[in-house]
């Protein structure tokens, strides 16, 4: 059962390009701090290198890869992002990222992905806690109309997460994605607002 903090803000405008509002949700185990283009700018802007590597819990490889973000960009006039960061309440360390990338605001659909950064958290079903808040989220509050989700076929645990919250699997994306030197296939799934909803 998901134990919010507090109801989400109706009011919320997440459009505004300089909206630094702070948003924290909390469940039984797990706190998430929303992520925005904006706000790692702001970091970037405002904090030092060990500020941020502390915030994020990363090491130089990840504080390289969002300092390459902020300094060549983020956004286009149509595409964005925007994730939570999952803290464990227990450690107070951040144990992963969960959120939307591609977030086609025009078209109200943006894709789902989410991680752990450490095998030591996964198979504890911290993001069978967290995926039904990131859609609550993304239908709620930044109005998707459609959540996709595109997954290699090898990828069992993914594959068996977005079916338990009723993806439907549309089909198969060859060769779209480059990883370790070489193209492979994604399928892709989806959730469309109508069907989260009867879900309910």
């Amino acid at each position: 059962m998901l134990l919010f903090c507090e109801t989400l803000p109706k009011s919320l405008s997440l459009h505004k390009k300089n909206d630094m509002t702070e948003i924290i949700i909390e469940t039984e185990r797990l706190k998430f701090i929303r992520i925005t283009p904006t706000f790692i700018h702001h970091l970037f802007n405002t904090k030092s290198k060990e500020e941020i590597k502390t915030f994020f819990d990363f090491d130089d490889q990840g504080f390289e890869k969002y300092q390459e973000m902020h300094e060549k960009g983020m956004e286009t006039y149509q595409l964005s992002f925007l994730f939570f960061l999952l803290v464990d309440k227990q450690s107070s360390l951040p144990i992963g990222e969960c959120g939307f990338h591609t977030w086609n605001k025009k078209h109200n659909r943006a894709e789902l992905f989410y991680f752990l950064k450490a095998d030591e958290h996964k198979r504890k079903g911290f993001m069978t806690e967290a995926i039904p808040v990131i859609l609550r989220y993304g239908f709620e509050q930044m109005d998707l109309h459609r959540v996709e989700a595109l997954i290699a076929a090898w990828n069992e645990p993914s594959l068996k997460l977005v079916n338990k919250f009723n993806f439907v699997k549309e089909g198969v994306m060859r060769e779209d994605y480059f990883e370790n030197g070489r193209h492979e296939d994604s399928t892709c799934y989806s959730l469309l607002v109508s069907e989260y909803k009867s879900s309910l």
